[in-house]
């Protein structure tokens, strides 16, 4: 049986791919101005509306900004994981996903970031990721703060395990499911709980306990989904769908 024939790539899709690897090419970083249209549509041979369809494209990606007026022009950025959560999110939500998918993603992949961050983890983001628990702490009364907090932690243990795919995973994650967007609420006792075992989980980061880490981690996600299910199941069971970022 034969498979149907792959759909060949657009054109404006392949120069975006050349821009980019011309970019990494010259080493550009954030902020450097990429030639201009004209020079661009000699070296890359393509019309007008092609090449500005492609750098549509790197502008959604957050590859680039396209600055108008005089002296504008397409400028590097450094990309995010909002296009990636924007992806995840339509793929969901055509998929009739519920939003009790993401936190069960969360449960299989935060145990194994914090045990690489006990083994891989710098100075610097230990003393962020103190920095994390200890405002947290000082600010239970106020839910803002806590909701900004808890994300902070969850990123830093993220990146700071030394896998990249991981900080963009869960940046992308967390975007989606934001309990403040999708009404799960944290009374004061239930952040203090949240901010035990964030220090429970620091501490065995710190202690570069690789097994003890991802134990407080898996431990903590599970209490929050069993937290969600007895309280807000209604939320969990609801469709993912993309005005909900």
């Amino acid at each position: 049986m034969s498979s149907a024939p792959l759909r060949p790539q657009k054109t404006a899709m392949l120069v975006a791919q050349r821009i980019v690897a011309d970019i990494n090419r010259r080493g550009n970083t954030v902020g450097d101005r990429l030639p201009p249209e004209r020079v661009m549509l000699d070296e890359y041979d393509v019309g007008r509306g092609t090449l500005r369809e492609s750098l549509r494209f790197l502008e959604l990606q957050g590859v680039i900004l396209l600055k108008p007026g005089p002296g504008g022009g397409p400028i590097v950025q450094q990309p995010d994981a909002t296009s990636l959560a924007t992806a995840l999110t339509l793929l969901l939500q055509f998929s009739n996903a519920p939003f009790r998918t993401i936190a069960e993603a969360r449960t299989g992949l935060e145990p194994m970031m914090a045990r690489l961050a006990a083994e891989r983890m710098s100075d610097e983001r230990l003393a962020d990721l103190k920095s994390s628990v200890d405002n947290m702490h000082e600010h239970l009364d106020d839910e803002a703060v806590f909701l900004d907090e808890n994300k902070r932690f969850h990123d830093i243990i993220a990146h700071g395990s030394g896998n990249a795919m991981f900080g963009y995973i869960v940046d992308a994650l967390l975007g989606i499911l934001d309990g403040s967007a999708i009404g799960i609420d944290y009374p004061e006792v239930r952040r203090s709980a949240v901010h035990k075992a964030h220090l429970k989980i620091y501490e065995a980061i710190a202690s570069h306990d690789p097994a003890a880490s991802s134990e407080a981690m898996a431990e903590h996600i599970d209490a929050y989904v069993k937290y969600a299910e007895r309280k807000f199941p209604e939320v969990l069971a609801a469709p993912i769908v993309w005005n909900n970022m």
